[in-house]
């Protein structure tokens, strides 16, 4: 079978605080052409996923400096990115939690490599075909979102956003003109063990109103579907 170019090659990310295991991934990963890029702690791991934009990435529970869970919740505040737990944790409360996390897939250490690769390329061409089906940015009106660098452009004026605010702003964005249910918008930034935190969202979407100029009253940008959710205006 031909090798990927080299202009192509799907980025894999390893976060695993184990040199032996990362070294083993990156061997094998890199014999079937991928790119392999490592962290060794959690913070690191998600410095990368910021940085060099993978397309997955392989994420241990224990590491040094948090736990896996943590930074799973933390990627998830502005990324969709596929995440493939590899963990020795072996509950199943661990995995439910994980995938409720927003973790695409679990493995238990120790596991087999040709497994591991057959899950790799499942995530792979899936996270391939989200991609395509999705805008590198989305405007409603002045206002941009730009999903490649993170960005968001009120008349070409970067607006500064915390996580939680660009998560939420981004969220409606990709379903531009549509409504997005509180529950959902709460699950997904949050975490399911906030689908009943309304007040969380309530703030956060003040905030995005004051720095966008918007106007809940006359709103430009964010509109509220009382009892419902929010959706962003389309044009």
């Amino acid at each position: 079978m031909p090798q990927p170019s080299r202009a192509v090659l799907p980025t894999v990310l390893v976060v695993d605080d184990e040199p032996p295991i990362r070294k083993f991934l990156r061997i094998s990963l890199t014999a079937q052409g991928y790119r392999v890029i490592e962290a060794g702690t959690g913070a690191e791991g998600l410095a990368q996923a910021a940085l060099a934009l993978p397309d997955l990435m392989v994420l241990d529970l224990g590491l040094p400096d948090r736990d896996g869970h943590a930074v799973l919740r933390e990627l998830r505040e502005w990324s969709s990115l596929p995440v493939l737990v590899l963990s020795v944790r072996a509950g199943e409360d661990e995995k439910v939690r994980a995938l409720d996390g927003g973790a695409n897939d679990y493995m238990t250490k120790p596991f087999g490599i040709q497994e591991f690769l057959a899950r790799v390329r499942v995530m792979l061409r899936q996270g391939a075909a989200a991609r395509e089906e999705q805008p590198a940015s989305v405007s409603s009106g002045p206002l941009r979102v730009d999903f490649a660098y993170r960005k968001v452009l009120l008349e070409d004026r970067e607006i500064a956003l915390t996580r939680k605010e660009y998560a939420v702003l981004a969220a409606l964005a990709r379903h531009l003109g549509r409504v997005v249910t509180q529950r959902q918008l709460l699950q997904d930034i949050w975490g399911p063990t906030h689908a009943e935190d309304t007040h969380y969202l309530r703030v956060v979407v003040g905030h995005l109103r004051q720095k966008l100029g918007d106007d809940p009253a006359q709103p430009r940008f964010i509109v509220t579907e009382a009892g419902v959710g929010y959706r962003l205006r389309d044009g």
